[in-house]
């Protein structure tokens, strides 16, 4: 039986405020194509499948046309919400739909229901686990300790034993939204780590088949039955270096797994710079990013006039700028409180003043205003001190 395996669509998100539904619908597009041309037998989202709870009109009708699309084409889809999902939301209809090969399994007390797909060998058995947070789900799933390994072992617990009823040789595919550990993450994934402990051993899915995890950016392998397929777009410069992809995943009778990466399209690469402006600006090694999504990374020890606008000439698509000042050595090597030793309030106000207009500290009738103002703050906390 053959899947595609994909997670963290993220639908309605926006990258350093450049809209990217043309870039997501493109991407539907692409999904909906590699799984009538590779024939799959079910295309697996494991969560994230909008990046809110409540998501922007356009997000909702670009998943309802990728539900369609699919559904005409008589592929299953087995989907589960993560963390950035409203799972009631998205699990509206579910029953209903369901008729038409879309399984939405958005609650936790049908964690051990399966979507039953059979092939020439038999029933393929697919579990999908919504995201569970502890604090939310700790009840229903009869837990007493937080944490997510604890409730995601409940979880798979009900699997395993609505597994030991089956027929033998039932192969069995999860679909989770979790940190499993051994995973690599990115800038662009929302910490889970209020809900107890996040991070949850790979060893919880024991004697699954396959384990089509989601929440994680990058596309990786923690084991041969284990993977993230990742984002399909990059949400952040953390990304930079992924290579975005969909798992095809063929699991044959005996249950084992052979594995294929499908590249997603890109709709503009990432490109991370880092030195001072004007090296940005001249140096020649930089024009295979001129075309990129930049972050430009200034190093130049004074704020220089004007970067956004500068760097836009060379790199019109530079959208995100982070100043990190070179230091000297030995001034790098100082602590905070060091460089501050015996130096008054007003000399701190004045460097910070100096700090920010590139150099140019400020002048006399400036001075008498830090002074004036640092003179009425101290007589308010003395008036203060002698009400005392």
């Amino acid at each position: 039986m053959r899947f595609l395996h994909t997670s963290d669509w993220h639908l309605g998100r926006s990258f350093h405020r450049v809209n990217l539904l043309a870039a997501q619908r493109q991407f539907i597009d692409f999904l909906v194509a590699a799984a009538a041309e590779r024939e799959v037998d079910a295309v697996l989202v494991a969560g994230d499948v909008y990046d809110r709870a409540v998501p922007p009109l356009a997000a909702v009708e670009l998943y309802d046309d990728a539900l369609q699309r699919l559904a005409e084409l008589g592929i299953p889809v087995v989907m589960t919400p993560g963390n950035h999902d409203s799972a009631r939301r998205l699990g509206v209809g579910s029953r209903l739909i369901e008729r038409a090969g879309i399984h939405l399994r958005t609650d936790p007390a049908r964690c051990g229901e399966p979507v039953l797909l059979r092939d020439a060998h038999g029933d393929v058995a697919l579990y999908g686990l919504p995201y569970l947070e502890p604090a939310l789900v700790r009840a229903d799933l009869g837990v007493e300790e937080n944490g997510h390994a604890a409730v995601l072992t409940a979880a798979m617990d009900r699997v395993r034993a609505d597994l030991a009823g089956r027929a033998q040789g039932t192969r069995t595919v999860v679909l989770a939204h979790a940190f499993v550990t051994g995973g690599q993450g990115s800038d662009s994934e929302r910490d889970i780590t209020v809900g107890g402990v996040a991070s949850v051993p790979a060893g919880v899915f024991a004697g699954v088949d396959y384990v089509a995890l989601g929440h994680l950016h990058g596309c990786q392998t923690l084991s041969e039955r284990v993977r993230y397929s990742g984002s399909p777009l990059a949400y952040s410069f953390s990304e930079a270096a992924h290579r975005k992809t969909v798992w095809q995943i063929d699991l044959d009778e005996a249950g084992d797994i052979a594995a294929e990466r499908i590249d997603c399209p890109v709709p503009r690469p990432l490109a991370r710079l880092r030195g001072r402006l004007d090296d940005l600006l001249d140096d020649p090694v930089h024009e295979a990013h001129e075309d990129a999504w930049v972050e430009a990374v200034i190093t130049d020890p004074a704020r220089p006039a004007e970067p956004m606008a500068r760097l836009a000439a060379r790199f019109p698509h530079v959208i995100s700028l982070v100043f990190e000042p070179e230091r000297q050595d030995e001034e790098a090597q100082e602590s905070y409180a060091e460089r501050l030793r015996g130096r008054s309030d007003t000399e701190i106000a004045e460097d910070f003043v100096r700090h920010v207009r590139a150099g140019e500290g400020p002048t006399a009738g400036e001075r008498e205003v830090l002074g004036g103002a640092f003179d009425s703050v101290r007589a308010a906390m003395a008036r203060e001190e002698a009400v005392r």
